[in-house]
């Protein structure tokens, strides 16, 4: 046996492996099955419907689950929709301290679900000990202070109600804390899968739920693979879906709840960005690498996989990383001195081979540290990639595995320009002594959570989601407790019966018995595409008609090349999301004023379409007044810092979406035309806009108001024609980045399935028919809630 004094001189690691005792004989004690945790109780395990479980380092199966059919799913389901009454009335009070009974009973058991989740995932024991279960914790502790908090924060909303629940294999407890912890908040109840390589933790979870009193039904938990999830995701007794996992299938659960009306949320994969300028602290940034990437094995979705160093000092920065990376430790999961542990599942581990063999072939170049591997198990070196080409298979794929590529630059435009150049937006470091060049590199960078001189930083209080095809939603924070809530008001809303779209007519107007035109048409109004009127690509107009169906004047029917071409000028300007929010104000003021001035023409406009006076003066005076009031909230809709238990200041930033497509509703032609593109633009968007389809000329003499008010060109685009068509177009469209329709349950359906092409934002109507006149229901800060995102900052301070 080697001395103290020996030791201190080789720093050599004897092992210290973690207590399993208590965990195995759990396991022990389940070993005919688990079943599944529905109405408070589990069901009993059939033969012939389970899988089984195996501990990825060492390579055995250490329980047998049960397989989630249907009918498991519909009997989760009806417990929970049963349970959705009683729960939902609960006083936030009670919830709340229901919530805080789970979180006390975590921490009672903290031990016990670290070691159990070590084993069922193969992470070191000191990250489940240290960063994952009191992360558990602290989400179910939090969240009970937003039960006690949602009637004053949260005035006129209710909970969503029966919440399917998906998460995945990397963080299994904290997934689920993550999703339970708001959901219960909030008033839902839910039911729960967990990834079919880790359920254990989950099942765990179920049984403190029993053990803390909380009420039959509130929590259900069903096991099984992806058929399982499917079933979750399609039961139409499900009113919202929450998703962790990879992107492909997140786009597949967009397009199956499609039209469903069903609330979604999706966290999705990563390409995050890990930005090194010359001027960082290079001995930190290089252990921000060991956290960003070798953390959990790099089966992270936030994991910092894409380095970008600046030119002048990558090579001594790869020369420190590689001498870091020879320390690190890869073994036992449950030894507390390994650093990295195992990869979940075979599959996986031969998914990370194929991508690193991949790299080779493409010319990369390849390190790995000489460490030794144990000899069963799921076990793979950590890695590291140079001469990466941007375009380059590895640089552009989620690699899920602890394999880091590496690229330089050399000004701080093209870091950004590199960092942005991803599908993905989920997450993004930042490495500079100089805060004025991190906090401005963090501003452009289109990321969902941008870490200072940190990486992978979380708790409960900061929202954590993505941009771009990393999903939408938030889940932590006030941003995230909002995905479990919906408006009082929007529960109640009528839906209008399906009607077949309008089709419009490139057919000359009529003529009356004698052969004289009943219209004169000395102008038709055309296009209005970055700043100039134009005219339609198809060379086509279609006439316009009033109540009794006379004419009224013609207007171009677009296509998809004028869709295409308004995207590109609003593209272009980009300038207007970036201005003040004060100069945005005083533009959307000018607006209003100038609307206001010709109030008598668009009422008189209102007049032919068949409105009395009373409503034509009304909508008019009611759109003068909406544009006021986002004027006033231009540069009043604030972000917040968060309180997290870091010494960091986490700014949550509300940031544009960029291009927006708005599809406008037929009734209230103006103000329903006002009531989308204000909110839009004053959150520094910029719109593509279809007006009513019935009466759209409103909207054509809009644009003479836009070009007195000083609103740039490019910020406002209306396209005329027929609704579906264009919408679609909107919705298929990779540079558009939300997209808002208002109309029927078939257009919904089309355009939220049309939009998983990029997983753009969708706001639809669900086919219900609002009133654009009530304050209530046609303005207010849930129009600027899906006017933007949420970036959180996280940025150190002290010593």
């Amino acid at each position: 046996m080697p001395q103290i004094k020996e030791i201190l001189e080789t720093m050599d690691y004897g092992p210290a492996p973690e207590a399993a005792d208590h965990v195995r004989e759990w396991l022990k004690a389940h070993a005919a099955g688990f079943g599944h945790f529905i109405d408070g109780r589990f069901t009993t395990p059939v033969a012939d419907q389970t899988f089984e479980v195996r501990d990825p380092a060492r390579d055995e199966t250490i329980a047998t689950v049960s397989q989630g059919s249907s009918q498991d799913v519909d009997a989760a389901v009806e417990a929970a929709r049963a349970a959705l009454a009683g729960w939902s009335a609960t006083p936030g009070h009670i919830r709340a301290r229901h919530l805080y009974a789970l979180a006390r009973h975590i921490q009672k058991r903290e031990r016990f679900l670290s070691v159990l989740e070590s084993i069922d995932n193969g992470k070191p024991i000191r990250e489940s000990r240290d960063i994952d279960i009191p992360l558990v914790a602290r989400h179910f502790y939090h969240h009970a202070g937003w039960a006690e908090l949602i009637a004053s924060e949260f005035p006129d909303h209710a909970p969503v109600g029966v919440c399917g629940q998906i998460i995945p294999w990397n963080f299994p407890l904290l997934m689920l804390a993550w999703k339970i912890a708001p959901a219960l908040a909030a008033g839902n109840t839910v039911v729960l899968k967990p990834a079919e390589f880790t359920p254990l933790t989950a099942l765990a979870f179920a049984e403190v739920c029993r053990e803390a009193g909380l009420p039959r039904g509130v929590v259900n938990i069903v096991t099984g693979d992806g058929a399982t999830g499917a079933a979750l995701v399609k039961h139409p007794g499900i009113d919202k879906v929450a998703f962790t996992g990879s992107t492909d299938v997140g786009r597949l659960i967009r397009e199956q709840t499609a039209g469903s009306g069903k609330k979604l949320s999706l966290e999705l994969g990563g390409k995050s960005p890990f930005i090194v300028f010359e001027d960082a602290d290079l001995d930190g940034a290089v252990e921000g690498v060991v956290d960003a990437i070798w953390f959990n094995q790099g089966q992270v979705c936030c994991a910092g996989s894409r380095l970008l160093v600046q030119e002048g000092v990558a090579a001594r920065f790869h020369a420190k990383l590689k001498r870091r990376m020879a320390t690190l430790r890869v073994g036992d999961p449950l030894d507390k001195s390994v650093d990295v542990g195992a990869i979940v599942a075979p599959v996986q581990l031969q998914r990370i081979r194929e991508l690193v063999a991949k790299g080779e072939q493409e010319g990369a170049t390849l390190f790995q540290a000489d460490t030794a591997l144990p000899q069963n198990g799921c076990f793979f070196p950590p890695t590291l990639f140079t001469d990466v080409a941007p375009a380059s298979t590895i640089a552009e794929v989620e690699i899920f595995g602890p394999v880091a590529v590496s690229m330089t630059f050399r000004t701080p435009d093209e870091a950004v320009a590199l960092a942005n150049n991803t599908r993905y937006g989920l997450a993004a470091s930042i490495w500079s002594e100089n805060i004025n060049l991190a906090l401005d590199t963090a501003a452009k960078v289109k990321a969902g959570v941008v870490w200072v001189n940190s990486t992978n930083m979380f708790d409960a209080a900061a929202g954590f989601g993505g941009y771009k095809e990393s999903g939408f939603g938030r889940e932590g924070g006030r941003e995230g407790l909002a995905e479990y809530l919906v408006p009082a008001w929007l529960k109640s809303l009528p839906k209008a019966e399906d009607v077949p779209a309008l089709t419009l007519s490139a057919l000359p107007a009529e003529t009356d018995a004698g052969g004289a035109a009943t219209l004169t048409i000395d102008r038709t109004a055309k296009l209005y595409i970055g700043g100039k009127q134009t005219r339609p690509d198809s060379g086509y107009s279609t006439t316009v008609r009033d109540a009794a169906g006379a004419p009224l004047g013609q207007v171009g029917l677009g296509n998809r090349k004028d869709i295409r071409n308004a995207v590109e000028a609003a593209a272009k300007a980009g300038a207007w999301g970036a201005a003040t929010a004060h100069n945005r104000a005083q533009v959307l003021y000018y607006v209003a004023e100038n609307l206001h001035a010709r109030a008598p023409e668009f009422a008189q406009r209102l007049l032919a379409t068949g409105a009395s006076p009373e409503r034509a003066e009304r909508e008019v005076a009611a759109a003068v007044e909406r544009t006021f009031f986002y004027a006033a909230w231009a540069d009043k809709y604030d972000g917040q810092v968060h309180a997290t238990r870091s010494r960091h200041v986490t700014l949550a930033m509300h940031e544009p979406w960029g291009v927006m497509g708005l599809v406008c509703p037929d009734e209230a032609p103006l103000l329903g035309f006002v009531s989308l593109l204000m909110p839009a633009i004053a959150m520094g968007n910029r719109a593509v806009i279809v007006p009513s389809v019935v009466q759209p000329l409103l909207a054509t003499e809009f644009y003479q108001v836009l070009d007195t008010s000083d609103v740039p060109a490019g910020v406002v685009n209306i396209v005329t024609g027929e609704r579906e068509p264009l919408a679609r177009t909107l919705a298929e469209h990779h540079d558009v980045a939300a997209l808002w329709y208002v109309g029927s349950r078939q257009g919904c359906a089309a355009v939220e399935k049309a939009s998983a092409a990029n997983l753009k934002g969708t706001w639809v109507s669900d086919g219900r028919v609002r009133d654009w006149f009530s304050a209530e229901q046609g303005q207010g800060r849930e129009y600027l809630r899906h006017a933007t995102q949420v970036k959180n900052i996280w940025v150190p301070y002290g010593e």
